[in-house]
C-alpha cells in the first residue's frame, strides 16, 4: 500500500519535537536547549508511518488524535463550567506527549499513579505533579525526593512512618515534596479512616522539614464503578460531604487545604460542581473504554486495539489478541462496528461470533474497544497515532510498567 506524507505527519512531527503546538517534547536527548528527558519510539515502530490505520502488524495499539483532541477540548470546556481545575491522570496514557496536549488545553498539572509515572512527566517538562497514590520504599522515596528538583511533586500520605521517611527524603535530597492527607471517603483503599487520624497526621506534617502539607485528596472510586447515574450520584455527593467535613475539622485544628482533590471520569460532573473541591483527577475520558463509555456517553472513543484475523470455522473467527494485549478489568472489550461480537478472551486468542455472510476472512484486521484503557496501554511500548485514517507518528509509552530495572535505585 502507497504511504502519505502529508501536512497531518509534519503537525504531529512538531508536536512530537516539543515545540509549542501541542504535544510534550519527547525525543533523543534533550529538546529546544531546555534540559527536558526525552524518548523516542524505536526504529522499527516508526516504519509504519504513513501506512494506512489497518496496514501495520498487530495487536497494535491505535490512537485517533483527531477523536483524543476532541476529548481533550471537550473535558476542558466542561471543566471550565465547573467551580474546579483539571489535574488529569496519566496513569491511562503514561505519555508526556498527551500531557502537554492537556497542560495546553488548561490543565494545572497531572496525577500520577507511580513514582516512574512522575519521573517521567517531570523529565519531559510537565510541571505540578500529584502522585495520587502512597510512596514507600527507600529508592521510590529517594527518586521522588530527586525528582522534586525538576518541578513541584505532591504525594498522598496516611501514616505517620512514611510521612518520617518522606521528610528524611527530602532532607537527604535538598529538595521539597508536597503532601495531601489522604481521605477513605467510602472507597476501602488508602486512606484515613477517621477525622482525628487526620488531624494527627496534618498535625505531624506540619513539624517535618523537607515537606510543605497541601492540603487533602479524597477518591471517591468506589462511586465510579455504579453504573445507576441517580444512584452514582448520591453515592458521589456522600463521599464528598465526608471529605469537606475532614476539611472543616482540619481547619477548625489549624491546618487550612488549599487543596482539595478528588474525582474521577465517572464522575467528573458530579464532584466538579462541588464549590469546595479544588481540583479533578479525571483520566480516562481523553482516549475511553468499553467500562468508562458506558458511564460517560459525551466522550468518543480514540483508543482501540487492532487485531487479525488468524483463523475462521463457520461463524467463530479467531483474532491475535488475548489477555497480554488488551485490559479486561472491568468489562470484556468489544469490537468496533457490528462486525461480531466477542465471546472469549484467552491468553493469546479472542473468539468472536459473526454473523453467516460475515465478510471477514484469514488475514483481514478489525479494531477493539478495550475494556479497560489503562491495563491495555500497559501492555504496549508504543501508540500507532492516527489521523485521518493515515499513521502520522508514533508515541511511545515511556512511563508503563515501575521503570527499568534498577531506575528507582
Amino acid at each position: 500500500m502507497a504511504r502519505r506524507k502529508d501536512g497531518r505527519v509534519q503537525e504531529v512531527n512538531r508536536i512530537a519535537a516539543g515545540d509549542g503546538t501541542g504535544g510534550a517534547g519527547v525525543g533523543a536527548a534533550t529538546a529546544g536547549g531546555t534540559g527536558t528527558t526525552l524518548v523516542t519510539a524505536p526504529p522499527q515502530y516508526r516504519s509504519a508511518i504513513g501506512r494506512a490505520r489497518h496496514d501495520v502488524e498487530t495487536p497494535a495499539l491505535i490512537l485517533d488524535l483527531d477523536v483524543a483532541r476532541r476529548n481533550i477540548a471537550e473535558m476542558a470546556r466542561r471543566v471550565g463550567t465547573m467551580p474546579v481545575k483539571l489535574r488529569p491522570h496519566v496513569k491511562l496514557h503514561k505519555s508526556p506527549q498527551i500531557a502537554r496536549m492537556q497542560m495546553d488545553a488548561g490543565a494545572i498539572g497531572v496525577s500520577t499513579a507511580t513514582v516512574w509515572e512522575a519521573i517521567v512527566m517531570a523529565r519531559a517538562g510537565i510541571p505540578n505533579i500529584l502522585i495520587a497514590n502512597q510512596v514507600v520504599g527507600k529508592g521510590k522515596l529517594a527518586a521522588l525526593a530527586d525528582a522534586a528538583h525538576l518541578t513541584l511533586i505532591t504525594v498522598a500520605v496516611d501514616d505517620a512512618r512514611n510521612l518520617d521517611d518522606l521528610s528524611a527524603a527530602a532532607q537527604a535530597a535538598g529538595s521539597q515534596i508536597g503532601v495531601l492527607i489522604e481521605i477513605d471517603t467510602g472507597m476501602n483503599r488508602s486512606g484515613t479512616r477517621s477525622e482525628e487520624e487526620a488531624r494527627g497526621l496534618a498535625a505531624h506534617a506540619s513539624r517535618l522539614p523537607g515537606l510543605r502539607l497541601l492540603g487533602v485528596m479524597g477518591y471517591e472510586g468506589h462511586c465510579m464503578l455504579e453504573p445507576d447515574r441517580d444512584l452514582r450520584v448520591t453515592k458521589a455527593h456522600a463521599a464528598m460531604e465526608y471529605l469537606i467535613h475532614v476539611v472543616d475539622v482540619l481547619a477548625a485544628a489549624g491546618f487550612d487545604s488549599p487543596v482539595v482533590s478528588a474525582g474521577g471520569t465517572g464522575t467528573f460532573d458530579i464532584t466538579g460542581r462541588n464549590p469546595r473541591v479544588t481540583e479533578l483527577q479525571a483520566g480516562s475520558y481523553v482516549f475511553m473504554d468499553a467500562f468508562h463509555g458506558s458511564l460517560v456517553p459525551d466522550f468518543g472513543i480514540a483508543l482501540t486495539v487492532l487485531a487479525t484475523v488468524i483463523s475462521r470455522h463457520g461463524d467463530l473467527i479467531i483474532l491475535d489478541v488475548g489477555r497480554k494485549a488488551i485490559g479486561s478489568d472491568l468489562t470484556m472489550p468489544r469490537l468496533v462496528g457490528e462486525v461480531g461480537e466477542l465471546i472469549y478472551l484467552n491468553e493469546e486468542h479472542a473468539g468472536v461470533r459473526v454473523g453467516p455472510d460475515a465478510a471477514l476472512q484469514v488475514g483481514d484486521c478489525v479494531e477493539l474497544v478495550t475494556g479497560y484503557g489503562p491495563t491495555t496501554v500497559n501492555l504496549y511500548d508504543a501508540y500507532h497515532v492516527v489521523s485521518d485514517g493515515v499513521v502520522v507518528d508514533v508515541w511511545p509509552v515511556p512511563a508503563r510498567g515501575y521503570g527499568p530495572l534498577g531506575a528507582l535505585s
